[in-house]
């Protein structure tokens, strides 16, 4: 009979200690920390969404040839970071004033493929014009390395949320406010690619116009960098006690 009660009494005791460990635990966020992470970090999602939608559309730019007189079709074209468009449109649904064809949406004959400068190294040729193949592949590998950045910076908030882990916010801020930049910067590198695009032949007269792929990632990069901001201000001890968060524990805290 001793057996059993040596048995329950172990046990109690062990489960006292577990209970004194615990209380030593740095304990998780508040409902407030955890609210104020959750709304920057749904900032941070709406940037990478319209980043994920500009990068996956061929809506960056559209080239518009002039309206020809007796004609019934037009002719126009669309691309992205990947692939490009040509259009036929009736001249009928494209307005009266217009003197181009356009806009790309449209309903019409379209014919799409894939640059063929990502698989063979050719470049590609639009309306007699040719593209520059190293501007188009630097703006998508930018474009793929700031997508990567954000996967990093979402894995750190949720790191944060599950583990009460705050350190965790400044790498984060510094993921999602680069990325953002390197939004931006393909934007830039994309605008120059267009301008050489143009600018290589003049046989044929176009008009371009910047499209609405383009608008999703200027508004992904300010997005990304006012994301990655918020998450800095809740890291700092100073401004995070302002923002409903303690500071940042100390390592002993830990153990």
């Amino acid at each position: 009979m001793m057996w059993p009660n040596f048995f329950l009494q172990e046990q109690e005791r062990m489960a006292g200690l577990r209970g004194r460990a615990g209380s030593k635990r740095r304990p998780g966020l508040t409902d407030a920390q955890e609210g104020k992470i959750k709304l920057a970090f749904f900032v941070a999602i709406v940037g990478v969404t319209l980043t994920v939608l500009a990068v996956g559309t061929e809506f960056w730019v559209e080239l518009n040839t002039y309206k020809q007189n007796h004609s019934a079709m037009c002719e126009a074209a669309h691309f992205g970071l990947w692939k490009f468009c040509y259009k036929k449109l009736w001249v009928e649904d494209v307005e009266v004033e217009r003197a181009t064809c356009g806009p790309a949406e449209l309903p019409g004959e379209a014919n799409c493929s894939y640059f063929k400068f990502f698989s063979t190294g050719e470049n590609a040729r639009i309306f007699q014009r040719t593209t520059k193949k190293e501007l188009n592949i630097t703006a998508a590998v930018i474009s793929l390395l700031s997508i990567t950045l954000m996967v990093m910076g979402s894995l750190c908030i949720t790191m944060a949320l599950s583990k009460g882990v705050e350190f965790l916010l400044k790498p984060a801020s510094c993921f999602f406010m680069i990325s953002g930049i390197m939004v931006l910067i393909s934007l830039e590198v994309f605008r120059h690619s267009v301008r050489w695009l143009i600018d290589s032949d003049q046989s044929v007269p176009l008009e371009y116009e910047y499209s609405w792929s383009v608008a999703c990632a200027v508004a992904a990069g300010a997005v990304l960098i006012f994301g990655g901001g918020c998450f800095i201000l809740l890291s700092l001890p100073g401004l995070g006690e302002e923002w409903g968060m303690g500071p940042l524990p100390s390592r002993g805290h830990w153990l």
